[in-house]
């Protein structure tokens, strides 16, 4: 199913939230902290295939990239030779732009490098916000920013790094996805139950 959906009896979101697709998104994903590196990898992929396209865009083609790219599996990522990146470049179902192919495989080598320097991409990538979930709490869609010094600092330190595709506005929006930062307004029912504590 697709379209709108009436909110008559619904909880009140966040206002971008307004396709089935995109609800369901919203309510069990957006802003949960994510400490799973394969999901990790999983949306720094996504995020990066994202640049100058819609969110929705990309995750209406999540599942063709979870088939085209091995279910997401970073050490066969890594392993892609220009054979494979060709035929990926010949497949409709995901966005065929050369530089960000090759950019997941970029990125998929220096991520598994830094899960051996650091013990884990979680542990490397949390450093950045403390280890906890930044609670904003914005009232209007209008305040939340595209970027912050955080993730300046962590696009910084990923371009150093060898990652690519990671601006400081895809990077926000990565921390964001993985609940990083918590950008629900607070009045939408996401806002207190999308960071519980760690356990």
């Amino acid at each position: 199913m697709s379209g709108k959906i009436s909110t008559a009896k619904s909880p009140r979101r966040c206002p971008w939230a307004q396709s089935e697709f995109m609800i369901r998104y919203h309510d069990e994903e957006w802003g949960v902290p994510v400490h799973q590196d394969a999901k990790l990898f999983e949306f720094l992929l996504l995020e990066g295939a994202q640049a100058g396209l819609s969110w929705e865009t990309i995750l209406n083609k999540r599942e063709n990239y979870r088939a085209a790219f091995d279910q997401f599996d970073v050490e066969k990522i890594a392993s892609y030779d220009r054979g494979r990146i060709a035929q990926l470049l010949k497949n409709p179902a995901i966005v065929r732009n050369r530089l960000k192919v090759a950019s997941a495989v970029q990125n998929a080598r220096e991520f598994l490098r830094l899960q051996k320097e650091h013990g884990s991409f979680d542990n490397y990538i949390w450093h950045f916000v403390g280890g906890r979930p930044r609670v904003n709490r914005w009232r209007w869609t209008h305040q939340v920013p595209a970027s912050t010094p955080q993730s300046d600092r962590l696009s910084q330190a990923l371009k150093q790094e060898g990652f690519t595709f990671v601006g400081s506005t895809i990077c926000y929006a990565f921390m964001q996805a993985v609940g990083m930062v918590n950008d629900h307004l607070v009045n939408c029912f996401r806002h207190r139950a999308a960071a519980p504590s760690r356990s």
